[in-house]
Protein backbone atom coordinates (compact mmCIF):
# COMPACT_ATOMS: atom_id res chain seq x y z
CA UNK A 1 0.00 0.00 0.00
CA UNK A 2 1.33 3.61 -0.54
CA UNK A 3 0.45 5.54 1.72
CA UNK A 4 -1.09 8.69 0.94
CA UNK A 5 1.42 12.03 2.30
CA UNK A 6 0.79 15.55 3.48
CA UNK A 7 1.18 18.47 1.36
CA UNK A 8 1.41 21.92 1.37
CA UNK A 9 5.31 21.48 2.36
CA UNK A 10 7.07 24.72 1.27
CA UNK A 11 8.45 24.00 -2.55
CA UNK A 12 11.79 23.39 -1.44
CA UNK A 13 11.10 20.83 0.84
CA UNK A 14 8.58 19.22 -0.71
CA UNK A 15 10.40 19.00 -3.55
CA UNK A 16 13.55 17.56 -1.43
CA UNK A 17 11.06 14.96 0.54
CA UNK A 18 9.45 13.53 -2.89
CA UNK A 19 12.79 13.46 -4.25
CA UNK A 20 14.40 11.42 -1.46
CA UNK A 21 11.68 9.58 -0.25
CA UNK A 22 9.26 8.83 -3.24
CA UNK A 23 6.26 10.00 -0.52
CA UNK A 24 2.72 10.42 -2.26
CA UNK A 25 -0.04 12.43 -0.43
CA UNK A 26 -1.09 12.28 3.03
CA UNK A 27 -4.64 12.90 4.65
CA UNK A 28 -6.49 16.54 4.19
CA UNK A 29 -6.85 17.60 7.91
CA UNK A 30 -9.13 20.30 8.71
CA UNK A 31 -9.25 22.59 11.98
CA UNK A 32 -12.46 21.87 14.09
CA UNK A 33 -14.15 24.19 15.90
CA UNK A 34 -12.98 24.83 19.49
CA UNK A 35 -15.01 23.68 22.16
CA UNK A 36 -16.55 27.52 23.22
CA UNK A 37 -19.59 28.34 21.59
CA UNK A 38 -19.54 29.54 17.82
CA UNK A 39 -15.89 27.76 17.18
CA UNK A 40 -13.00 29.66 15.65
CA UNK A 41 -11.92 30.91 12.36
CA UNK A 42 -8.22 30.22 12.04
CA UNK A 43 -5.77 33.01 11.08
CA UNK A 44 -3.57 32.57 8.08
CA UNK A 45 -0.86 31.19 10.31
CA UNK A 46 -2.26 28.39 12.32
CA UNK A 47 -3.09 24.99 10.81
CA UNK A 48 -4.12 24.94 7.56
CA UNK A 49 -5.93 22.06 5.61
CA UNK A 50 -3.41 21.55 2.66
CA UNK A 51 -4.76 20.56 -0.82
CA UNK A 52 -5.23 16.98 -2.12
CA UNK A 53 -3.34 16.20 -5.44
CA UNK A 54 -6.15 14.25 -7.15
CA UNK A 55 -3.14 12.08 -9.04
CA UNK A 56 -2.78 10.41 -5.97
CA UNK A 57 -5.46 8.06 -6.93
CA UNK A 58 -7.98 7.07 -3.53
CA UNK A 59 -7.09 5.19 -0.39
CA UNK A 60 -6.46 1.50 -0.16
CA UNK A 61 -9.14 -0.42 1.10
CA UNK A 62 -8.94 -2.87 3.70
CA UNK A 63 -9.03 -2.26 7.42
CA UNK A 64 -7.93 1.14 9.28
CA UNK A 65 -4.53 0.92 10.75
CA UNK A 66 -3.09 3.48 13.20
CA UNK A 67 0.10 3.72 14.34
CA UNK A 68 1.86 5.95 17.54
CA UNK A 69 5.06 6.58 18.90
CA UNK A 70 6.39 8.27 21.54
CA UNK A 71 8.88 11.27 22.19
CA UNK A 72 11.05 13.12 19.07
CA UNK A 73 13.58 15.71 19.21
CA UNK A 74 16.12 17.12 16.91
CA UNK A 75 18.56 18.29 19.63
CA UNK A 76 22.53 16.98 20.54
CA UNK A 77 23.10 13.68 18.89
CA UNK A 78 19.83 14.03 16.96
CA UNK A 79 20.57 17.26 15.35
CA UNK A 80 22.93 15.81 12.87
CA UNK A 81 20.50 13.55 11.72
CA UNK A 82 18.06 16.69 9.61
CA UNK A 83 20.90 16.79 7.34
CA UNK A 84 19.20 14.04 5.67
CA UNK A 85 15.65 14.85 6.14
CA UNK A 86 14.62 11.69 4.19
CA UNK A 87 16.87 9.46 6.32
CA UNK A 88 16.34 11.05 9.90
CA UNK A 89 14.30 7.74 11.09
CA UNK A 90 16.44 4.79 9.95
CA UNK A 91 14.89 1.90 9.38
CA UNK A 92 11.63 2.30 11.60
CA UNK A 93 10.02 4.20 8.52
CA UNK A 94 8.52 1.16 6.86
CA UNK A 95 6.63 0.54 10.25
CA UNK A 96 5.33 4.30 10.27
CA UNK A 97 4.81 4.51 6.69
CA UNK A 98 2.67 1.37 6.64
CA UNK A 99 -0.23 2.60 8.70
CA UNK A 100 -3.00 4.50 7.39
CA UNK A 101 -2.43 7.36 9.82
CA UNK A 102 0.57 8.24 12.06
CA UNK A 103 0.94 10.27 15.18
CA UNK A 104 4.08 10.96 17.06
CA UNK A 105 4.71 13.78 19.85
CA UNK A 106 6.98 16.10 18.13
CA UNK A 107 9.01 17.73 21.75
CA UNK A 108 10.42 20.81 20.14
CA UNK A 109 9.91 24.31 19.29
CA UNK A 110 10.37 25.18 16.20
CA UNK A 111 13.02 28.26 16.23
CA UNK A 112 16.10 29.60 16.13
CA UNK A 113 15.13 32.94 18.35
CA UNK A 114 13.27 33.01 21.47
CA UNK A 115 15.15 33.51 25.38
CA UNK A 116 14.93 30.35 26.97
CA UNK A 117 12.45 29.62 29.92
CA UNK A 118 13.32 29.32 33.28
CA UNK A 119 13.73 25.59 33.22
CA UNK A 120 16.60 22.53 33.18
CA UNK A 121 16.12 21.04 29.35
CA UNK A 122 15.86 23.57 26.43
CA UNK A 123 14.56 21.37 22.77
CA UNK A 124 14.71 23.30 19.82
CA UNK A 125 15.35 22.37 15.62
CA UNK A 126 14.49 24.26 12.48
CA UNK A 127 11.57 24.04 10.02
CA UNK A 128 13.43 20.44 8.53
CA UNK A 129 11.92 18.50 11.31
CA UNK A 130 8.93 18.54 9.64
CA UNK A 131 9.83 17.48 6.75
CA UNK A 132 11.64 14.59 8.31
CA UNK A 133 8.41 13.55 9.88
CA UNK A 134 6.57 13.88 6.98
CA UNK A 135 9.36 11.83 5.15
CA UNK A 136 8.79 9.31 7.51
CA UNK A 137 5.57 8.84 7.09
CA UNK A 138 4.56 10.69 10.05
CA UNK A 139 1.02 12.48 9.71
CA UNK A 140 0.85 14.59 12.51
CA UNK A 141 2.05 15.38 15.68
CA UNK A 142 0.91 16.40 18.92
CA UNK A 143 2.54 19.42 20.32
CA UNK A 144 1.55 19.73 23.50
CA UNK A 145 4.30 19.01 25.68
CA UNK A 146 6.25 20.69 27.90
CA UNK A 147 8.82 21.75 25.58
CA UNK A 148 6.92 23.62 22.72
CA UNK A 149 7.61 27.15 24.80
CA UNK A 150 11.16 26.42 25.94
CA UNK A 151 11.63 29.76 24.02
CA UNK A 152 9.11 31.59 25.34
CA UNK A 153 6.47 32.89 23.31
CA UNK A 154 8.61 34.23 20.37
CA UNK A 155 9.47 30.29 20.41
CA UNK A 156 6.14 29.55 19.92
CA UNK A 157 5.06 31.84 17.26
CA UNK A 158 7.63 30.95 14.95
CA UNK A 159 6.44 27.15 16.15
CA UNK A 160 2.93 28.11 14.79
CA UNK A 161 4.28 29.59 11.68
CA UNK A 162 6.69 27.10 10.50
CA UNK A 163 4.12 24.23 10.83
CA UNK A 164 1.84 26.51 8.67
CA UNK A 165 5.12 26.90 6.32
CA UNK A 166 5.78 23.85 6.22
CA UNK A 167 1.83 21.89 6.08
CA UNK A 168 2.59 20.05 8.70
CA UNK A 169 -0.71 19.50 10.50
CA UNK A 170 0.22 19.85 14.52
CA UNK A 171 -2.71 19.89 17.02
CA UNK A 172 -2.57 20.43 20.81
CA UNK A 173 -0.90 24.09 20.70
CA UNK A 174 -3.07 27.46 19.33
CA UNK A 175 -2.60 30.74 19.28
CA UNK A 176 -5.64 31.12 21.37
CA UNK A 177 -7.77 28.30 23.84
CA UNK A 178 -10.15 27.92 21.30
CA UNK A 179 -7.30 26.89 18.55
CA UNK A 180 -5.51 24.99 21.03
CA UNK A 181 -7.79 23.24 22.40
CA UNK A 182 -9.63 22.58 19.07
CA UNK A 183 -9.85 18.96 17.54
CA UNK A 184 -8.43 18.33 14.58
CA UNK A 185 -10.23 16.16 12.02
CA UNK A 186 -9.28 13.65 8.90
CA UNK A 187 -11.30 11.57 6.78
CA UNK A 188 -8.98 7.83 6.24
CA UNK A 189 -10.81 5.10 4.48
CA UNK A 190 -14.53 6.60 4.99
CA UNK A 191 -13.82 7.17 8.62
CA UNK A 192 -14.06 10.80 10.07
CA UNK A 193 -11.57 11.13 12.79
CA UNK A 194 -10.73 13.65 15.61
CA UNK A 195 -7.24 14.11 16.98
CA UNK A 196 -7.17 16.23 20.76
CA UNK A 197 -4.01 16.62 22.43
CA UNK A 198 -2.99 17.72 26.12
CA UNK A 199 -0.57 18.02 28.39
CA UNK A 200 -0.41 17.07 31.98
CA UNK A 201 2.72 18.30 32.97
CA UNK A 202 3.29 20.90 35.54
CA UNK A 203 6.22 22.48 35.35
CA UNK A 204 5.15 25.77 33.85
CA UNK A 205 1.46 24.88 33.10
CA UNK A 206 0.14 28.13 34.01
CA UNK A 207 2.02 30.02 32.20
CA UNK A 208 2.55 28.32 29.28
CA UNK A 209 -1.50 27.32 29.16
CA UNK A 210 -3.54 28.96 25.92
CA UNK A 211 -5.74 31.09 27.35
CA UNK A 212 -8.47 33.29 25.54
CA UNK A 213 -5.74 36.13 24.46
CA UNK A 214 -2.54 34.17 24.93
CA UNK A 215 -1.26 31.50 22.50
CA UNK A 216 0.36 28.48 24.25
CA UNK A 217 -0.57 24.74 25.51
CA UNK A 218 -3.65 22.70 25.42
CA UNK A 219 -3.57 21.82 29.35
CA UNK A 220 -5.13 18.79 31.36
CA UNK A 221 -5.67 21.28 33.89
CA UNK A 222 -8.84 22.96 32.50
CA UNK A 223 -10.65 20.16 32.64
CA UNK A 224 -13.76 22.09 31.89
CA UNK A 225 -12.90 22.67 28.03
CA UNK A 226 -10.73 19.36 27.63
CA UNK A 227 -13.43 17.11 28.16
CA UNK A 228 -16.05 19.54 25.92
CA UNK A 229 -13.62 19.71 23.73
CA UNK A 230 -13.79 15.49 23.14
CA UNK A 231 -17.49 15.58 23.93
CA UNK A 232 -17.68 18.14 20.81
CA UNK A 233 -14.83 15.86 18.92
CA UNK A 234 -17.35 12.98 19.95
CA UNK A 235 -20.84 14.30 18.53
CA UNK A 236 -19.07 15.44 14.70
CA UNK A 237 -16.81 12.31 14.00
CA UNK A 238 -16.68 8.38 13.78
CA UNK A 239 -13.47 7.90 15.75
CA UNK A 240 -12.24 10.14 18.98
CA UNK A 241 -8.05 10.68 19.25
CA UNK A 242 -6.67 12.02 22.60
CA UNK A 243 -2.68 12.13 23.28
CA UNK A 244 -1.54 13.15 26.39
CA UNK A 245 1.28 14.24 27.52
CA UNK A 246 1.26 13.04 31.28
CA UNK A 247 3.12 10.13 33.97
CA UNK A 248 5.86 10.57 36.29
CA UNK A 249 9.45 10.50 34.83
CA UNK A 250 10.97 6.78 35.06
CA UNK A 251 7.31 5.76 36.41
CA UNK A 252 6.64 2.57 34.32
CA UNK A 253 3.33 2.51 35.71
CA UNK A 254 0.44 5.46 35.38
CA UNK A 255 -0.27 7.39 38.57
CA UNK A 256 -3.43 7.84 40.31
CA UNK A 257 -3.74 11.51 38.13
CA UNK A 258 -2.87 10.02 34.75
CA UNK A 259 -5.74 7.21 35.70
CA UNK A 260 -8.46 10.11 36.79
CA UNK A 261 -7.71 12.33 33.89
CA UNK A 262 -7.85 8.90 31.48
CA UNK A 263 -11.28 8.19 32.79
CA UNK A 264 -12.34 11.64 32.15
CA UNK A 265 -12.08 11.95 28.65
CA UNK A 266 -13.39 8.18 28.13
CA UNK A 267 -16.41 9.36 29.70
CA UNK A 268 -16.72 12.66 27.69
CA UNK A 269 -16.41 10.04 24.70
CA UNK A 270 -12.33 9.24 24.43
CA UNK A 271 -12.05 5.96 21.89
CA UNK A 272 -8.00 6.00 22.06
CA UNK A 273 -5.87 7.68 24.70
CA UNK A 274 -2.18 7.77 23.93
CA UNK A 275 0.26 9.05 25.88
CA UNK A 276 4.16 9.92 26.44
CA UNK A 277 6.42 11.45 28.87
CA UNK A 278 7.69 9.49 31.71
CA UNK A 279 11.01 8.27 28.75
CA UNK A 280 9.66 4.40 29.53
CA UNK A 281 7.32 1.91 28.40
CA UNK A 282 3.84 2.26 30.30
CA UNK A 283 1.14 -0.58 29.81
CA UNK A 284 -2.01 -0.09 27.51
CA UNK A 285 -5.14 -2.29 27.28
CA UNK A 286 -8.79 -1.21 27.86
CA UNK A 287 -11.00 1.38 30.31
CA UNK A 288 -14.29 0.01 29.45
CA UNK A 289 -14.63 0.63 25.96
CA UNK A 290 -11.41 3.06 25.68
CA UNK A 291 -8.55 1.76 24.44
CA UNK A 292 -5.40 3.46 26.51
CA UNK A 293 -1.52 3.36 26.25
CA UNK A 294 -0.56 5.67 28.75
CA UNK A 295 3.11 5.98 27.65
CA UNK A 296 5.11 5.18 24.43
CA UNK A 297 8.67 6.27 25.84
CA UNK A 298 11.28 8.01 23.87
CA UNK A 299 11.40 7.34 20.23
CA UNK A 300 13.91 9.60 18.11
CA UNK A 301 15.89 10.97 21.79
CA UNK A 302 19.14 12.85 21.68
CA UNK A 303 20.88 11.29 24.99
CA UNK A 304 20.78 9.09 27.81
CA UNK A 305 17.51 8.38 29.86
CA UNK A 306 15.74 6.18 32.12
CA UNK A 307 15.47 3.41 29.32
CA UNK A 308 16.67 2.15 25.50
CA UNK A 309 12.80 0.49 25.21
CA UNK A 310 10.29 2.05 22.59
CA UNK A 311 8.44 0.52 19.55
CA UNK A 312 5.14 1.26 17.98
CA UNK A 313 1.62 0.72 18.55
CA UNK A 314 -0.19 -0.01 15.78
CA UNK A 315 -3.60 -0.66 15.90
CA UNK A 316 -6.51 -2.20 13.63
CA UNK A 317 -9.52 -0.66 13.78
CA UNK A 318 -13.15 -1.56 12.93
CA UNK A 319 -15.36 1.12 13.40
CA UNK A 320 -14.52 2.76 17.05
CA UNK A 321 -13.08 -0.90 18.20
CA UNK A 322 -9.55 -1.53 18.06
CA UNK A 323 -9.51 -5.36 16.68
CA UNK A 324 -5.80 -5.81 16.70
CA UNK A 325 -3.51 -4.49 19.19
CA UNK A 326 0.26 -4.85 17.92
CA UNK A 327 3.28 -3.82 19.57
CA UNK A 328 6.50 -3.38 17.29
CA UNK A 329 9.36 -3.14 19.73
CA UNK A 330 12.44 -1.25 18.80
CA UNK A 331 15.29 0.31 20.89
CA UNK A 332 16.59 3.66 20.55
CA UNK A 333 20.15 3.42 19.09
CA UNK A 334 23.58 5.35 19.49
CA UNK A 335 22.41 7.44 16.89
CA UNK A 336 18.91 8.26 18.50
CA UNK A 337 17.35 6.54 15.78
CA UNK A 338 14.73 4.12 17.17
CA UNK A 339 15.84 0.54 15.36
CA UNK A 340 13.39 -2.18 15.09
CA UNK A 341 14.15 -4.83 17.24
CA UNK A 342 14.63 -8.73 16.12
CA UNK A 343 14.61 -12.49 18.37
CA UNK A 344 15.12 -12.69 21.52
CA UNK A 345 15.54 -9.03 21.94
CA UNK A 346 12.29 -8.37 20.42
CA UNK A 347 10.44 -11.22 22.37
CA UNK A 348 11.65 -9.55 25.82
CA UNK A 349 10.81 -6.04 25.50
CA UNK A 350 7.17 -7.38 24.06
CA UNK A 351 6.43 -9.36 26.81
CA UNK A 352 7.88 -6.34 29.31
CA UNK A 353 5.54 -4.55 27.72
CA UNK A 354 2.45 -6.73 27.72
CA UNK A 355 3.53 -7.37 31.82
CA UNK A 356 3.30 -3.53 31.98
CA UNK A 357 -0.90 -3.94 31.73
CA UNK A 358 -1.60 -4.91 35.40
CA UNK A 359 0.09 -1.77 37.43
CA UNK A 360 -1.77 -0.02 34.71
CA UNK A 361 -5.00 -1.50 35.81
CA UNK A 362 -6.30 -1.34 32.17
CA UNK A 363 -8.25 -4.76 30.93
CA UNK A 364 -6.86 -7.01 28.34
CA UNK A 365 -10.42 -6.63 26.50
CA UNK A 366 -12.89 -4.14 26.36
CA UNK A 367 -16.11 -4.27 28.42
Amino acid sequence: MTKRRVTGLAVAVLVLVNAMAGCGQGPTFHPGAGPSAGGFSPSPSSIAAPPVDASAGPLASGPLTLAFAGDVHFTGRTAPLLANPATAFGPIKSVLEAADLTMVNLETAITDRGTPEPKQYHFRAPITAFSALAAAGVDVATMSNNHVLDYGQVGLADTLDNGHRAGFPFVGIGRNAAEAYAPLYTTVKGVKIALLAFSQVHELEFNWAAKEDRPGVAMALDLARATAAVAAARSKADLVVVFNHWGQEGNSCPTSEQKTFAAKLAAAGADLIIGSHAHTLQGDGWMGQTYVAYGLANFLWYGDSFSTETGVLKLTMDGRKVVKNEFVPAGVSATGQPVPLKGDAATKVKQRYAGLRQCAGLAAKPS
